[in-house]
This record gives structure tokens, sequence and C-alpha cells, in this order.
């Protein structure tokens, strides 16, 4: 479905310039964003390997292990038709950790291992779960101490206080995941009163 909207999206915005005679400045910027994009990715490949490396090293200092042992009593509060020693509670607390650190891109398959797992769990197939909708949720928004692609963005561009952003980050992706668990826990009251009703 997304991708109709973004093929309707584009066909408008060439369709509109056909008409007003701006084809030649949509050529010039489809063009010159598609070179942009190139040019930052591969400014980015050397920030995002060395905060992978260094999240590596962390890993195998056993960070991520302690921030799940941290993390444990939050995830057994946010998810509790999850059993504890259940392989979904082992991916999500990963999950968490990796979020927090600011590794997306190790968030992102952990995320989608904690889905499957869940789908296990689940006994409509058809429907996600209330665990697999916060998950969703909590994913999404994610307190996140260290924003590791914010940070190589700005020193691309030449930031000379990169990391002046982490506190407002912090702030940010808090209020976010807690707006998100408040969201989360009114909709499935509001759905189970539903469904009673």
């Amino acid at each position: 479905m997304i991708d109709l909207i973004w093929l309707g999206l584009f066909l408008a915005g060439v369709t509109t310039a056909m008409f007003t005679g701006h084809m030649q400045q949509v050529t010039v910027s489809i063009l010159g964003g598609a070179e942009h994009g190139v040019e930052l990715s591969l400014a980015l490949i050397g920030v995002i390997a060395l905060w992978n490396g260094l999240m590596g090293i962390a890993e195998k200092a056993g960070l991520i292990d302690t921030l799940a042992r941290v993390l444990r009593p939050v995830a057994r509060w946010l998810y509790p038709s999850v059993p504890e020693n259940h392989p979904a509670m082992g991916a999500i607390l990963a999950n968490m950790s990796a979020n927090l650190l600011g590794i997306g891109n190790a968030a992102t398959p952990l995320g989608l291992r904690a889905m499957r797992e869940l789908q296990t769990l689940n006994a409509d197939k058809e429907t996600a779960s209330d665990a697999m909708c916060t998950l969703l949720a909590v994913n999404t928004a994610s307190i996140t101490l260290i924003p590791t692609t914010v940070i190589a963005v700005r020193m691309q561009y030449g930031s000379t206080h990169p990391t002046s952003v982490v506190g407002t980050t912090i702030i940010a992706t808090a209020l976010g995941t807690v707006a998100a668990i408040v969201l989360d826990r009114g909709f499935r009251a509001w759905d189970k009163r539903r469904r009673r009703g």
C-alpha cells in the first residue's frame, strides 16, 4: 500500500510539473537528490562503522547483557503475556538494549526476530497480539541514549558540536516512549471494554 502512495505522490508531482512548466527543475532536483544521497551514504559509512565497532566491543564486554538484566523488570511489566524464559523475551531485551544504545541497524533484525517469536505465542495468527502491538509502539519510539546516525549526519555536514543533540534526543525519545506506552495501554483497555460491552 505504501508503494502505491509513493507512486501516486511521484506521479502527481511530475504531472503538476509538466502542466506548470517546471519539468526542468524536477529533473535537476531528482538527479541532484540522487547524487547527494549517494555522497551522504558514502560519508556515513566510516562513522557508522566506527560506532558499530564500538558497540561490538561493548557487546563482547557484556554491556548488552548487563543492559538486558537491568531492562528485564521493565520488559516483564510491558509484556506480561510473554513467559520470562521464552526466546521472545530474549529478543525483546536485545532489541531494547540495541535501541537504547542507538544502534538501530542492529535493533531492526532483533525486533523482527522478536516479532517472529511473539507470533509463536499468538493464538490468532491473523491479528497482532497485545505484546506485538506493544513491541511495535516501544520499538518505534524507543529511548535512545546515543543517537549515532544523527551524530554522524551532523559530523558529515561540518557541525562544530555534533554530539550537542544527545540531551535533547534523550528527552524527546523518553517523551515519545512514555506517550507510546500510555497510548498502547489506553487502546488496549478501550478494546477490552469494547469487547465486553
